[in-house]
């Protein structure tokens, strides 16, 4: 009992010392809208949302897999590394072809932080960090910032949706934090974003433009605005880029032909080249993307043959006539020095647990 009173009463003599005593406050506490773990005016040597605005041609990347369903880092350098020797502007690390939906947001952030560790000086990295979920978006674009990516992009909260409002308020919670390229692909997400949504957010200086998959009329309706658009569709960016001013295209098709498709996009109106790599960009695109990509790089011999479900690859007739395509725009114009193959069913590994 004596013990407890004299140390109740230490803390009394204590607070009545400190209530007399002047006390200043923690200079943390005194910023404003004090934020963990980063702010965007913190970022240092940032890319400039001009320097966003220019790419040309950029490639949706594809992730390739160990037989443990791991990421192969050595097969997807050598991807990266065909991408800048054949004049690729830009890569998208994580989005639909890279299989960002199959990848935990560890996985995800490791790969964007290898490649700008990796190739950062050579080609300008868009990280993928958008969700459906504000709160994810946030963290995982800034951690995204934090290890060095260039961009982001961010796609219109899918599956549950929300309103136009909530669509601008959304994008408006990411904005800050540095170039941004918002992506529209409704049959993907269910929900379109309308004009009057881009509208509302172009005026932000970290607003470098959008990846449209609507069609031509969309794309004309932003250049001419003087909105910088990228065609989200293969089959659509010859005539999307020449003959309503987009900047280029974000491409699956590069992943296998980079050097043809800069030149579709670089050297002025090409329709006869575009007319040539329509076989090979509807065949890509005959099931929902990455499978067509998955399945090509694997017969030409640049990545293991192994998929993460639930993607799978295409059935027997369609690699038949993928060997076909290839030797008919020429087995030198893709990627890789393997001859092309017909893979068996037996030759894929199907990973469901990774």
């Amino acid at each position: 009992m004596p013990a407890v009173y004299h140390q109740v009463s230490a803390f009394n003599s204590t607070s009545a010392y400190n209530r007399s005593a002047r006390w200043t406050a923690p200079s943390a506490a005194l910023i404003p809208n004090f934020h963990l773990p980063m702010r965007s005016y913190e970022v240092k040597n940032r890319t400039s949302t001009d320097d966003i605005k220019s790419l040309r041609l950029i490639t949706a990347i594809k992730t390739p897999y160990l037989p443990d369903g791991r990421f192969d880092l050595e097969a997807y350098d050598d991807l990266v590394n065909m991408q800048i020797q054949d004049g690729a502007d830009g890569v998208i690390v994580g989005g639909t072809t890279g299989e960002g939906q199959l990848m935990s947001w560890d996985e995800h952030i490791m790969l964007i932080g290898h490649t700008i560790n990796c190739f950062g000086t050579s080609i300008k990295v868009i990280g993928n960090t958008g969700s459906n979920s504000t709160r994810e978006a946030v963290h995982a674009t800034e951690q995204g910032f934090a290890v060095g990516m260039h961009a982001a992009l961010h796609i219109n909260p899918y599956y549950g949706k929300t309103s136009l409002e909530g669509m601008v308020a959304h994008f408006q919670c990411v904005l800050p934090m540095g170039p941004t390229i918002i992506y529209n692909v409704p049959s993907r997400t269910g929900q379109d974003i309308p004009p009057r949504v881009i509208h509302s957010i172009a005026g932000s200086t970290n607003f470098a433009g959008i990846k449209e998959c609507v069609g031509h009329d969309r794309v004309k309706e932003y250049t001419k605005n003087g909105l910088t658009v990228w065609s989200g569709n293969d089959d659509e960016c010859h005539d999307s880029r020449w003959d309503h001013d987009a900047t280029g295209v974000i491409s699956v098709t590069s992943n296998l032909v980079p050097g043809l498709m800069r030149e579709l996009l670089s050297q002025g109106k090409n329709p006869s080249l575009n007319k040539k790599l329509l076989p090979l960009m509807n065949w890509l695109f005959c099931e929902p993307n990455p499978i067509g990509v998955n399945t090509a790089l694997a017969q030409l011999g640049v990545i293991r043959p192994i998929f993460r479900l639930p993607y799978v690859p295409l059935p027997l007739a369609k690699r038949v006539e993928f060997v076909k395509i290839v030797k008919e725009i020429g087995r030198e114009n893709f990627i890789g020095e393997k001859d092309v193959q017909v893979l068996e069913d037996d030759d894929f590994v199907l990973v469901g647990r990774y």
